[in-house]
């Protein structure tokens, strides 16, 4: 599913070059829940990035569902993303005056709209919003808000998951409920990639990766 071949990326800075990833060889096989630790700066997000194809590899390869991300053209990477891939992040990105549903409607594809609202509705009573789908973001609770992220990026039903410390602004009680969510899409065979710095959140991953100052450790 994820194939890092001594991948690097390299961030030009007034002051200097910085190597945020540094010769990263990685392999995830499909169904696999795999966490991604270690501390602030140390080049986790920066890994994400490259797997969603946000970003480009200064050097090596990154290859995901058997496509070479550095290949695809910018249209050919938002296509490919729309259809693999499923992003979840620390600070929801929900439009604020949307209501709940149609926040999680906005991620359908051509090949999704026609069912998106149905299954939009479905996911968020799944998630126990089903009382929330007319209300605005700012109506929510912040573990609610999050709830409302995933479900937008299961819409889909992407083939892999890229979650940026999901837990990362939550209480213990709401970090659990996003984990059990997860561990579910991953039990339906779904790939999960997850950043975390948390202990508790690597805990519920198959496999974990360390990384500090942009390279993976054994």
């Amino acid at each position: 599913m994820i194939e890092l071949q001594n991948a690097s990326k390299v961030f030009a800075t007034p002051q200097g070059d910085v190597r945020a990833l540094d010769d990263a060889t990685l392999r995830i096989d499909e169904g696999e829940f795999v966490a991604i630790c270690g501390p602030s700066g140390c080049g986790k997000s920066t890994l994400l990035s490259l797997v969603g194809s946000l970003a480009l590899p200064t050097g090596g390869t990154v290859t995901v569902a058997g496509r070479s991300i550095s290949r695809l053209s910018p249209a050919e990477r938002a296509a490919f993303r729309a259809e693999y891939l499923g992003f979840v992040f620390q600070l929801f990105h929900l439009l604020p005056y949307l209501t709940v549903v149609d926040n999680v409607v906005l991620a359908a594809t051509a090949r999704t709209r026609a069912t998106a609202r149905q299954r939009a509705e479905e996911l968020l009573v799944r998630f126990g919003l089903g009382d929330r789908l007319a209300h605005r973001p700012g109506q929510l609770s912040v573990g609610q808000r999050q709830r409302v992220a995933m479900a937008r990026a299961l819409l889909n039903r992407p083939r892999l998951l890229l979650a940026d410390e999901p837990t990362g602004n939550l209480d213990a009680e709401n970090a659990a409920a996003v984990l059990d969510l997860l561990a579910e899409y991953r039990a339906e065979g779904g790939t999960i990639l997850l950043v975390t710095h948390e202990a508790y959140a690597a805990e519920r991953a198959m496999r974990r990766v360390q990384m500090s100052e942009g390279r993976i450790h054994p």
